[in-house]
């Protein structure tokens, strides 16, 4: 079984940057996809990212592209999320889930994904 933690949320002001870090651990696959998601009260569960560990590929939401990167330390089991300019419509709940592919094939697909972590709060606000 894989358990999956993430750090970093925090409250920040526009225009100021976070990393985020979901951790593994527990009897990890050869081969999965790790993706980013949020959720702001009131809205829908928004994919924001992904990273394939089978080609290192990497998608985007159309919100976050060209402020969000995804990157990965495999002999770590981390996954990171660098977020930058952030704007206040960015305050969600992030959470980082696994599945058990070998590539990003339902990376925005919530109910895809086989393990969840416990969510990170990212606050937006002057």
């Amino acid at each position: 079984q894989v358990q999956l933690v993430e750090y970093g949320g925090d409250l920040v002001q526009p225009g100021g940057h976070l990393r985020l870090a979901c951790v593994g651990s527990g009897f990890i696959p050869d081969y999965y996809s790790i993706s980013w998601f949020r959720q702001a009260p009131g809205k829908e569960r928004e994919g924001v990212a992904c990273i394939s560990r089978e080609d290192d590929n990497t998608y985007y939401a159309d919100s976050v592209k060209g402020r969000f990167t995804i990157t990965r330390d495999y002999a770590k089991n981390t996954v990171f999320l660098q977020m930058n300019s952030l704007k206040p419509e960015d305050t969600a709940v992030y959470s980082c889930a696994s599945e058990f592919v070998g590539r990003c094939v339902n990376w925005f697909v919530p109910e895809a994904m086989d393990y969840w972590g416990q969510g990170t709060q990212v606050t937006v606000s002057s």
